[in-house]
């Protein structure tokens, strides 16, 4: 069992899910809450009651649950500064093809910046949103600096997912409707990245009582090196599929909910993402290496829980990258 245990482990320190926006996003066209889908074949080989995965690969016609954290940022910024004409945001993809598609509905102009190992797909995308797509040298760090730079300039605003206040805040906030949709459950496998959806499930753990597990590559954990640190810290991300968790750093807005609110956190390598994609697919269901990451964690934490234990999965994205998983599936990386 790899589970590392958070020291600082307090739920009742962790904010409350914000409601106002599960009542914006209800009024968009389009909303309606993403299927769970029984594994009931994984629950009888980990021993508990039931495990479900929450599909998040077509959500508001995009392949991801960002546009959540999007859709109610930019609603949020607009009605801070009607002047605003311009959106700008760091990505790895998902993030940044969400805030291009918002953009484009409530006609504003977007700008989205990429790290260089961006896959081509995901680029092409954010382009085919309408967005201008601006390929950093350099890893996504590099990406949210230059978006920051960005931000400053008249008319514009950065929706970063990632940052102290503001629309990383409002990031957070928008991700508590995916958990609202949710069944009583005991356990919730939530893959983190920067934490801004993390943070979320650690407030819907605390209000419901569910343990909140954060599911991480071996090759970018920074939440497990910032909860044992008791502080965020950098650490070096030489890559992974699972791109949309590559990340060194975690979002300060998120923080404070990840510090309290994180039962503890699972590494993954990249050959246990791919073979829970197989899985998946095996189960009739098409999702992404970072959406698949809680089902290979899953697998480690066998033996955790008592057979009375409902488990849910937030498979976080679809194949956001075909070509990428067209070969995890066939086996050939």
């Amino acid at each position: 069992m790899s589970f590392r245990a958070n020291p600082a482990y307090a739920p009742s320190a962790v904010a409350p899910p914000s409601g106002e926006a599960l009542a914006f996003h209800r009024g968009l066209d389009g909303y309606a809450p993403t299927p769970l889908h029984e594994l009931a074949g994984v629950a009888a080989e980990i021993g508990v009651a039931s495990v479900a995965v929450k599909d998040e690969s077509d959500r508001l016609g995009l392949p991801a649950f960002k546009v959540l954290g999007a859709s109610w940022a930019v609603e949020r910024a607009v009605r801070a500064d009607p002047e605003v004409h311009t959106l700008v945001a760091a990505s790895a993809g998902n993030h940044g093809r969400a805030v291009a598609h918002v953009a484009a509905r409530r006609g504003l102009a977007c700008r989205v910046f990429l790290p260089e190992r961006s896959a081509p797909a995901r680029r092409e995308a954010i382009a085919g949103e309408g967005a201008e797509v601006v390929v950093v040298d350099g890893a996504y760090e590099e990406a949210v600096a230059a978006a920051a730079a960005a931000g400053r300039e008249p008319g514009v605003v950065e929706l970063a997912d990632v940052g102290v206040g503001g629309p990383a805040a409002w990031v957070v906030d928008g991700y508590a409707t995916l958990f609202a949709e949710l069944d009583e459950r005991d356990v919730i496998l939530v893959p983190v990245g920067v934490g801004s959806l993390a943070a979320a499930a650690a407030r819907h753990g605390a209000a419901t009582g569910a343990e909140v597990v954060g599911v991480e590559p071996e090759t970018a954990a920074c939440l497990a090196a910032s909860l044992a640190a008791g502080q965020p810290v950098t650490i070096e991300t030489p890559g992974t599929t699972m791109a949309g968790l590559d990340c060194a750093e975690v979002s300060l807005a998120a923080w404070p909910d990840l510090r309290a609110g994180i039962a503890g956190t699972v590494t993954v390598s990249d050959p246990e993402a791919h073979a829970a994609m197989r899985e998946l697919a095996g189960a009739g269901l098409a999702v992404g290496d970072s959406g698949a990451a809680p089902l290979a964690a899953l697998h480690k934490l066998a033996g955790r829980w008592d057979a009375g234990a409902r488990v849910v999965l937030i498979a976080s994205e679809g194949p956001t990258d075909p070509e990428g998983y067209e070969r995890r599936i066939s086996n050939q990386t």
